[in-house]
């Protein structure tokens, strides 16, 4: 299913890059394997890489006519490079870890780069800089990073959108307790759309005040240095009652 609705925004370079990643899905259970068993932790995998590149090319097709990614604006490519970005970064920003937690987004750039090189030079003759845009990516998918391209920015956002409640349920039935868990139990639903005040709007439903830890700590914090921040609005809503949220 999402690989499916994934392919809705993809044409054939672009689902050439898709086919040719998924080879290397490996590198994101091993990452699972460190985040959930090791660490107890929440989904760092495949499916959380899936839903982190949904969400990150439905934001760019709400964003796109109001900014103009890095990649067109700067002469590299046309929009189907720009969603290669996208794919690239969203898959891998977690892959790194595979080799420890800490530092992970420095960790991924090294990894993911053995294996993006041999992707993108199946579909690039020059693939220099699109692998260093995904590197550029996945690195500073970190909360406290600055992201320097609209690209790396809307990976940023997306991941911090996948907050669902079934994402946090494998460590919270493992026994880890805590507000991180509690919280992220809480939120029901996630919806990217269209903006009033602001071009994009990100509706997040639950039903206990404590996801508002969610949003202002983990999707808060990755707006704020996500280079996107003045296009985006956020609508918390509590057992149907919308909260304001301050970040």
């Amino acid at each position: 299913m999402l690989d499916e609705e994934i392919e809705e925004y993809l044409s054939e370079k672009s689902r050439r890059f898709f086919e040719g990643i998924r080879a290397y899905y490996e590198y994101l259970e091993a990452a699972n394997t460190m985040a959930i068993v090791r660490l107890n932790y929440n989904d760092h995998g495949v499916t959380h890489s899936k839903i982190v590149a949904r969400n990150a090319l439905r934001i760019y097709e709400i964003l796109k006519s109001h900014m103009t990614p890095n990649i067109i604006r700067e002469g590299w490519g046309d929009e189907d490079d720009v969603k290669i970005v996208l794919l690239g970064g969203s898959f891998f920003h977690d892959v790194g870890n595979a080799v420890h937690r800490e530092n992970h987004h420095i960790h991924g750039v090294s990894l993911a780069r053995t294996f993006l090189e041999k992707v993108l030079s199946d579909i690039y003759r020059s693939p220099e800089h699109m692998l260093t845009d995904i590197l550029h990516s996945i690195y500073s998918h970190y909360e406290t990073v600055e992201c320097l391209t609209m690209e790396a920015g809307i990976v940023k956002v997306a991941d911090g959108t996948d907050m669902e409640g079934g994402r946090a349920r494998i460590p919270y039935n493992r026994g880890k307790i805590d507000i991180h868990s509690v919280s992220a139990l809480s939120i029901q639903k996630v919806t990217i759309s269209e903006g009033h005040e602001k071009p994009l709007k990100i509706t997040v439903e639950m039903n206990d005040h404590a996801g508002i830890f969610q949003v202002q700590e983990v999707l808060g914090k990755k707006i704020e240095t996500s280079g996107l921040k003045g296009y985006i609005e956020i609508s918390a809503v509590v057992s149907g009652r919308e909260v304001k949220v301050t970040f």
